[in-house]
C-alpha cells in the first residue's frame, strides 16, 4: 500500500467549489512539490488530507502503520525555553528511558527472568527508536535551520515570529515521520537554512508533500508535482524545471489539435451551409449529427502576462548610480558591519545575499539615508530618482479600493488606472477590492505597481517577492527584466534572482564580497573558491601531520610535558559538542583562507594597485586575515588534540 491515496477528493465552500476529482498517491521516497495560485486551496486540501477538514466527496487513505509530521504556516507552541520544546518531540523516548533506568536498578538489586525479559524487550525498544543519539539529532537539526547553544536555552516566547515558523520546521524534522506535510517550509529561512533543509530532504527516506513557491527549492528537491488548477490536479514526474517544459509542450500539442478540430469544424460548417438545401441535403444531415456529437477541445484560458509597454520609461541618470564609501551601521555596542564599498553602475541588477541578521536592509536603508553611517559616506549619483519597495508597504492606504489607490496618488482616470492594473493581474472586480482586505501577496503586487508608476529609475527592493505565488512572481520579474533602470535587490528567493541580477554581493560577517554575475554564478564561484579552500587545509594539515615531532626531541632533548593545570578551554565538553564545534572550526577556517586568496586576488588587480589608499587598505585587511587563520588554527589544533 502507498504511504497516502487519493481518491475522488471534493471540496466547496456553498457554491463556490474548491477542488473535485482529486486523484494522487505518494510512495515511500516521493518529494511531492504542491503549486497552485494562492486562493486555490493548496492549504485546504492539506489539511482534508490530514483529517483537520471534512471534504464533501472521495476518500483519502493514509498507511495506519506510517507516522505523520506537519508544518502548517502558523503553529502554536509552548512556553518553556527552546530546548525543552525540542525534547517535547521525544517525550515517549524519554518515558522509555526512564522505564529502562527504573528496571536497570531493579536488576542491579536482584532481578527475575521476568525482569530481566521485560528489559530485554525495552532495550530492543529504545534502540530502535535510536533513543541514544536523539539529543545530537536535536543539535543537528537546531543547528541547520540557524539556531545556537544561546538559543536552545531561550524562552519560546521571546522568539520572533519568523524563529517560531523554525522551531515547527524543526520539530517536524526531528523524528523524520515516514509521512511529512510541509506548508511553506521555505519561509523565515535565509539561503544557507534554506541549502541546509534541501540536502536534509534531499535524502529523505520517507514521503513528502510540500505546498511551495520556491521553485529554486522545488528543482533542487521534488521527484514529482502535483498542480492544483481549474478546480483539479494534474501530476507531473521530475522537479519544477521539467512539470515547465512538459505543461508547455502539452499546452502546444492541445492549442494545435485546438486549431485542427476549429478548421475541421469551420469547413465542415461552410459543407453544411451549402448543400443543405440541395441535391447533398442528406449528406448535409449527416455532417450535422457528426458535428453534434463532436467532442469539443476547451482551451484552459491563457496565463496572465505582464505588460511593461503600458509603462513610460524613466529618464536617464548618471553613469554612477550610488556609491557606499566605507559606511558602518552599529547599534549601541552591536557592530553590524564596518567599513563597506559599493558602486552601483547605470544598469546594474544588483542581488544582496546574506544570512538572516548580517544587515542587509540595514545596508539598503543606510543607501535610502534613512539611517547614518558613523563612518563613510553615500553619494547617489545626478538625476537618480530612487523608488523604494519595503516588506511593511507602508505607502499602502488600506482603507481605499485598489482602483482608488492608483487614480488618487497618480491623477489619472478610471480607464487608464485599469490599463496599469491588469498589467500587474489586477483585472475586472478585483481592482473594487479594499486593499486591507487583501493577502500579503496582493498587496506586495499593488506597492510594486505604485514603485513603476514613480517614474523612479533607482530601484531600492527589500524582498519584494515575499508571499507571492508563482504567476505574481513571473510578473514582477518580466518588470524588472525589462526595466530600464537599475535596481538593487535583498532576496531569499534563488530562482528570481538567477533571472534579474547580473551582479551579486554577498554580506556576510561584516563582509561584503562582490561577484560579476548571477545567484548561479555567485554559488559556482564560491564552490570554487571553498574546494581551493579545502584543499588549502588539507595540505597545511599534512604540512602540521610531518612537523608532528619537535625538533628538540629529534635531537634527543626531552620535551616538558604541558603542564596538567594548563587545562584546554574546550576540556569537559560532551564528544558530540566537540564534533560540532570541530566541524565548525574547519568550516571557518575553509573559508576565511578562501576570504585571502580573494583579498590576495584583489591585490594584484592593476586596478587597485593604481589606488594607493584602497591598496594600503586591502593590504591591513589581508595582514589582519592572516592572523586570523592563524589563531583558528591554533583553535582547530586544540579542539583536535581533545576530540
Amino acid at each position: 500500500m502507498s504511504l497516502l491515496e487519493v481518491h475522488g477528493l471534493k471540496k466547496a465552500f456553498g457554491i463556490v467549489e474548491l477542488f473535485h476529482d482529486v486523484d494522487f498517491r505518494v510512495e515511500k521516497g516521493d518529494r511531492v512539490g504542491f503549486l497552485g495560485a494562492n486562493g486555490a486551496g493548496k492549504t485546504t486540501l492539506m489539511r482534508c488530507l490530514l483529517g483537520q477538514m471534512e471534504y464533501d466527496g472521495g476518500n483519502v487513505r493514509i498507511d495506519s502503520a506510517a507516522s505523520v509530521g506537519y508544518v502548517e504556516q502558523q503553529a502554536s507552541l509552548g512556553t518553556g525555553t527552546l530546548y525543552e520544546e525540542f525534547r517535547g518531540a521525544f517525550s515517549d523516548i524519554e518515558a522509555l528511558a526512564d522505564k529502562k533506568r527504573r528496571l536497570e536498578e531493579a536488576i542491579a538489586k536482584g532481578a527475575d527472568d521476568e525482569t530481566m525479559a521485560e528489559y530485554s524487550r525495552v532495550v530492543e525498544r529504545f534502540e530502535h527508536m535510536e533513543g541514544y543519539d536523539y539529543e545530537s539529532r536535536i543539535r543537528r537539526i537546531a543547528f541547520g535551520l540557524g539556531f545556537n547553544d544561546e538559543d536552545l536555552k531561550r524562552s519560546i516566547e521571546h522568539l520572533s515570529g519568523g524563529q517560531k515558523t523554525r522551531v515547527c520546521l524543526a520539530k517536524a524534522l526531528l523524528r523524520e515521520p515516514e509521512l511529512l506535510f510541509l506548508d511553506e517550509p521555505t519561509n523565515h529561512l535565509d539561503i544557507g537554512m534554506i541549502e541546509w533543509l534541501e540536502g536534509f530532504l534531499a535524502s529523505y527516506p520517507g514521503g513528502v508533500l510540500m505546498i511551495s513557491h520556491d521553485r529554486f527549492f522545488l528543482d533542487r528537491v521534488a521527484t514529482k508535482v502535483i498542480e492544483l488548477e481549474g478546480e483539479t490536479v494534474t501530476t507531473y514526474d521530475g522537479n519544477y524545471s521539467y512539470y515547465m517544459k512538459v505543461k508547455e509542450a502539452r499546452r502546444a500539442a492541445l492549442e494545435s489539435a485546438y486549431e485542427k478540430q476549429q478548421e475541421h469544424i469551420r469547413e465542415t460548417e461552410e459543407y453544411i451551409r451549402r448543400y443543405k438545401a440541395g441535391i447533398k441535403s442528406k449528406q448535409a444531415r449527416g455532417r450535422q449529427s457528426q458535428l453534434n456529437r463532436l467532442e469539443r477541445i476547451v482551451l484552459p484560458p491563457e496565463k496572465a502576462r505582464f505588460n511593461y509597454f503600458a509603462f513610460n520609461p524613466p529618464a536617464e541618470c548618471a553613469e554612477r548610480v550610488a556609491e557606499l564609501e566605507e559606511v558602518s551601521a552599529v547599534f549601541g555596542e552591536n557592530t553590524v558591519f564596518s567599513k563597506l564599498s559599493l558602486l552601483v553602475r547605470r544598469g546594474d541588477g544588483v542581488a544582496v545575499v546574506g544570512p538572516n541578521g548580517a544587515g542587509k536592509t540595514t545596508l539598503l536603508r543606510i543607501l535610502l539615508g534613512e539611517l547614518e553611517s558613523p563612518t563613510g559616506r553615500v553619494k547617489i549619483g545626478n538625476r537618480v530618482k530612487i523608488g523604494y519597495f519595503s516588506q511593511q508597504h507602508e505607502g499602502l492606504n488600506m482603507d481605499r479600493t485598489v482602483l482608488e489607490e492608483i487614480e488618487y496618488d497618480f491623477d489619472m482616470d478610471e480607464e487608464q488606472a485599469r490599463r496599469y492594473l491588469g498589467a500587474f493581474l489586477f483585472r475586472g472586480d478585483e481592482a473594487l477590492r479594499i486593499i486591507g482586505e487583501l493577502s500579503g501577496g496582493e498587496q506586495a503586487r499593488l506597492a510594486f505597481l505604485k514603485l513603476m508608476l514613480t517614474g523612479a529609475n533607482f530601484l531600492v527592493l527589500d524582498e519584494p517577492t515575499n508571499h507571492l505565488d508563482i504567476p505574481a512572481k513571473e510578473a514582477v520579474e518580466e518588470a524588472l527584466m525589462a526595466f530600464p533602470g537599475t535596481f538593487i535587490v535583498v532576496s531569499h528567493d534563488r530562482y528570481f534572482l538567477d533571472k534579474v541580477s547580473n551582479f551579486t554581493v554577498e554580506l556576510e560577517n561584516g563582509k561584503l564580497t562582490e561577484y560579476g554575475g548571477n545567484y548561479s554564478y555567485y554559488r559556482e564561484k564560491k564552490e570554487e573558491l571553498l574546494k581551493e579552500a579545502e584543499e588549502l587545509l588539507a595540505e597545511e594539515a599534512s604540512r602540521k601531520d610531518k612537523k608532528a615531532v619537535p625538533e628538540k626531541e629529534k635531537k634527543g632533548v626531552p620535551v616538558r610535558e604541558k603542564s596538567s593545570s594548563a587545562k584546554s578551554k574546550y576540556a569537559g565538553l560532551s564528544e558530540d559538542k566537540r564534533a560540532d564545534l570541530l566541524l565548525r572550526a574547519e568550516a571557518e577556517i575553509a573559508m576565511a583562507e578562501a576570504e585571502l586568496k580573494m583579498l590576495e586576488h584583489e591585490m594584484n588587480d592593476p586596478a587597485v594597485q593604481s589606488d594607493p589608499e584602497r591598496s594600503a587598505r586591502i593590504a591591513e585587511e589581508y595582514a589582519e586575515k592572516e592572523k586570523e587563520i592563524e589563531r583558528r588554527y591554533e583553535d582547530w589544533g586544540e579542539l583536535s588534540g581533545e576530540a
